[in-house]
C-alpha cells in the first residue's frame, strides 16, 4: 500500500513546523486524526518517522529520508496537476521560474516580457534565489525553468548557455583607481563591500582571490546589488558586479565602473530544467523562447 498525498503533506508540514499540533490545525483536521496518520505511515514503512521531545516533534534519521523524497513526490505530483490544467483551461499554464540576481537584473525581464507578449495566458511566477538553491529546487522538483550562474554541478539536469555578463569593479568617483580596466588582483588591495556567502559572484571572488595568495578585505556584506552600490557610493569600500546591473547605479550615483581584465570575469549563465520533454507545454515554450532569445554561438 503506498502513502496517500495528504499524509505526506501532512508530515512535511510538520517537519517544518516541528508541531503535529500546528500541522494539524494547517491541515484542518484534528490532532487526533493527524497523529493516526502519522502512526498509520511509520507502520507502512516499518520505521520511526518522528520523536515526540520537549523541544517538538524531531525527525528520526529515516524521517529525514522521507522528507527529501516527500518534497520530491509532492513537488512532482503539483508540477503534474498545472501540466494537465492546460488542457482544461484553453492553453493557459503557471510555469515556476527560479533566477540568480545577475539574470534578472540584466537579461531575464526583457526575455520573460517578450515570451508573455507571445504567450499571454501564461502566468510565470518568478523567484530570485542563489544559484546552488535552484539546482536543489530543480532536482526536488519545486521549480520548473533555472537561470544559473556557471560553476553549479548540473548532473541530472539538462542545460544550455543563456548569455554571459562580464564583471566590473565599482568604485566611488573619487576613488585612487583610475584606467578602464584592471586585473582583480589589483583590487585587493582596497576594502571590499560584498554580496553575501551563499552566492556565486562571492565565492568566485574568494576563489580568485586565493589564487592570487591575497585576503579579500571584505568589510561589509549586504544582501541586494542597490545596497552594495550606496555603501560604496559613501566610500566604505569597492565592490564587484555584473557590468549590466551596475550600469544604472552609476549612472544615478556618484560611482565609475572599471572593467576586469581576468579571464574568468566573464562569466556564463546557463538556462536548466531536469528533463525537457517532462516539462508541461508552457513551460517548454518558455525553454524554447529563451533558447532563441540566446546569441548564436560562434562558428
Amino acid at each position: 500500500m503506498l502513502p496517500d498525498l495528504f499524509s505526506l503533506a501532512l508530515f512535511v508540514r510538520i517537519a517544518e513546523t516541528r508541531s503535529i499540533t500546528k500541522a494539524a490545525a494547517a491541515s484542518h483536521i484534528a490532532l487526533a486524526a493527524a497523529s493516526r496518520r502519522m502512526t498509520l505511515l511509520e507502520h507502512l514503512y516499518g520505521v520511526k518517522l518522528l520523536e515526540r521531545t520537549a523541544r517538538g516533534a524531531q525527525l528520526t534519521p529515516a524521517g529525514r529520508a522521507l522528507l527529501h523524497r516527500a518534497r520530491q513526490i509532492l513537488g512532482q505530483t503539483e508540477q503534474l496537476r498545472l501540466e494537465l490544467s492546460e488542457y482544461s483551461s484553453g492553453g493557459k499554464g503557471h510555469i515556476r521560474v527560479q533566477a540568480s540576481a545577475s539574470a534578472i537584473s540584466q537579461y531575464l525581464p526583457a526575455d520573460l516580457a517578450s515570451f508573455s507578449e507571445a504567450a499571454p495566458q501564461a502566468v510565470v511566477a518568478l523567484e530570485e534565489r542563489f544559484s546552488g538553491e535552484i539546482v536543489q529546487a530543480l532536482r526536488e522538483g519545486t521549480t520548473d525553468v533555472g537561470v544559473i550562474m556557471e560553476g553549479m554541478p548540473l548532473d541530472g539536469l539538462e542545460a544550455f548557455e543563456y548569455r554571459t555578463d562580464q564583471l566590473v569593479a565599482v568604485v566611488p568617483k573619487t576613488h585612487a583607481l583610475r584606467g578602464r580596466s584592471t586585473l582583480f588582483s589589483g583590487l585587493l588591495d582596497y576594502d571590499f563591500v560584498g554580496l553575501e556567502d551563499g552566492t556565486a559572484l562571492t565565492r568566485l571572488l574568494m576563489d580568485q582571490a586565493a589564487v592570487a595568495r591575497k585576503p579579500l578585505r571584505a568589510r561589509i556584506q549586504v544582501h541586494s546589488f542597490a545596497a552594495l552600490c550606496k555603501i560604496i557610493e559613501s566610500g566604505l569600500g569597492i565592490g564587484v558586479l555584473p557590468e549590466g546591473a551596475a550600469r544604472p547605479f552609476a549612472s544615478a550615483m556618484r560611482l565609475r565602473l572599471i572593467r576586469l581584465e581576468d579571464d574568468w570575469a566573464t562569466r556564463r549563465m546557463y538556462v536548466c530544467y531536469r528533463e525537457y520533454d517532462a516539462l508541461p507545454a508552457i513551460a517548454r515554450r518558455l525553454v524554447d523562447h529563451l533558447r532563441s532569445a540566446a546569441p548564436a554561438a560562434p562558428a
